[in-house]
């Protein structure tokens, strides 16, 4: 990541979408989907949490210590940034500046909190909340996930009723029950507010 654009402004807001909701939801997934039919292009996320089985710096997230991301806040580096379940989590303007100059819409993955922070810097941003069929079907995903206990599952449940909270100031919301069918809608969304090319039929 360039350091000499990490301060420049964002050329134009309206590319930004953001993609938030509980976890579990399936964001990471939509998003991937959405950039691999050519889209969009994802802005990657930085966070001080020790990096999964498979994931990659610089590719699922740009992992960094307490440190420098407390440096890159203080040098106003980061566009929004959040702390959840114990670490906290970031979009560099350096990361959402490299997305944008693809010309097409940028996600930016992100927590609620975040993503207010985003629309109250940039207006012309969309928010587009995800939300799961039910509470249940959320539970059984993160269960399917194998990557928490019983007690992180339940912690991650009740992050997600408070998350809702902010779901009335998002522009849109998208029910992920069929992945092919959200990734259409946000498709649509995209293209209504950012009309760059027009989605997959």
């Amino acid at each position: 990541m360039d350091d000499a654009t990490t301060t420049e402004p964002v050329a134009d807001p309206r590319q930004l979408f953001v993609l938030s909701g509980p976890s579990g939801v399936g964001k990471n997934t939509l998003a991937e989907e959405l950039c691999r039919r050519e889209l969009a292009v994802r802005a990657v996320t930085a966070t001080t949490r020790p990096p999964r089985e498979g994931e990659q710096h610089g590719r699922d997230y740009v992992f960094v210590d307490e440190e420098e991301f407390s440096r890159w806040m203080d040098e106003d580096r980061l566009v929004e940034y959040t702390q959840y379940v114990g670490h906290r989590y970031g979009t560099p303007l350096a990361s959402v500046n490299e997305a944008a100059a693809s010309g097409l819409p940028v996600i930016l993955t992100i927590d609620v909190e975040g993503g207010i922070q985003i629309k109250r810097r940039w207006p012309e941003a969309t928010l587009v909340f995800i939300e799961p069929p039910s509470e249940e079907e959320l539970r059984r995903r993160l269960r399917a996930r194998r990557r928490d206990d019983t007690v992180s599952i339940e912690q991650r449940l009740a992050r997600a009723r408070e998350e809702y909270a902010y779901a009335e100031e998002y522009d849109c919301r998208v029910v992920n029950d069929d992945l092919d069918g959200a990734v259409r809608e946000i498709a649509r969304i995209m293209s209504r507010r950012y009309p760059t090319r027009a989605p997959d039929s």
